[in-house]
């Protein structure tokens, strides 16, 4: 259906609706400014993307809500992460005002797969030096690697982060078809997000915020002029992060050493 303009749209608000993965956001800023690095995690989502709108595309454009969709880092022996990260989600409410913040779940999990060596930057394969080469206090066993290769099998023990893309979904589609916003903003690069940005095009513009350093995934992808039209992609780089951080001081919440 095509979009009709009407020549009143310039003199109403654009409500704009914002929707964070957070740990989407995370791991791409950490990956363009380094994880080593101060000065991006502090992050004024409003202000971001505030910036990123063209008034040419979206006239008048007002920031109706944020949805920050994430997980609490609840681990044992790891307590400044989880009190970092409620001082961010405090300051980031009390400075945007309108934030909504939407919780998954950080759950222990086990994975198993190929041992690998990540000391020269690019991860490369492990060969095996051969069943009876093993030490036996080092949990691997030999396998038949995917090129034919005796290869090493692993198991370690991680964290993974559940639902925060389900989150970023529902409320993007809850809001856009009860008419809560005029135009989306989605921070993400997860191509499991494509069939509903794609649903969410044919009521409203829609933009997609890649904050990877990767290109944004081909599923995001579709055309200017999809359903209503009006809309775009982005992706951010290391300039985009750090000049955009919250005051160091955010009503009572302080910026935490080293972010």
């Amino acid at each position: 259906m095509p979009r009709v303009i009407d020549p009143n749209a310039v003199k109403r608000p654009t409500r704009v609706g914002v929707y964070v993965d957070a740990f989407n956001v995370y791991y791409g800023a950490r990956a363009h400014c380094g994880k080593g690095t101060a000065g991006w995690r502090w992050l004024d989502i409003g202000g971001l993307a505030t910036s990123l709108i063209n008034p040419r595309l979206w006239p008048n454009p007002v920031l109706d809500r944020i949805v920050y969709c994430t997980a609490l880092r609840e681990r044992e022996n790891d307590p400044s992460s989880l009190a970092d990260q409620e001082t961010y989600i405090g300051a980031l409410k009390h400075h945007c005002g309108n934030v909504l913040v939407a919780y998954g779940k950080y759950m222990p999990r086990t994975s198993t797969g190929l041992l690998v060596d990540r000391s020269g930057g690019r991860p490369r394969q492990v060969f095996s030096p051969g069943g009876d080469q093993v030490p036996d206090w080092l949990p691997v066993r030999e396998v038949i690697g995917p090129q034919g290769e005796p290869a090493l099998l692993a198991s370690v023990a991680t964290f993974e982060e559940k639902g925060s893309d389900v989150n970023v979904v529902n409320h993007l589609l809850v809001d856009v078809l009860t008419h809560q916003v005029d135009a989306a903003m989605v921070f993400s690069n997860d191509s499991d997000l494509s069939l509903p940005l794609k649903m969410a095009r044919t009521w409203v513009p829609v933009a997609t915020v890649n904050p990877h350093a990767m290109p944004t995934a081909g599923d995001l992808r579709g055309g200017a002029a999809d359903g209503v039209g009006g809309h775009w992609w982005r992706r951010l780089r290391s300039d985009d992060f750090r000049a955009h951080q919250m005051p160091s001081q955010v009503g009572s919440h302080a910026r935490p050493t080293g972010w």
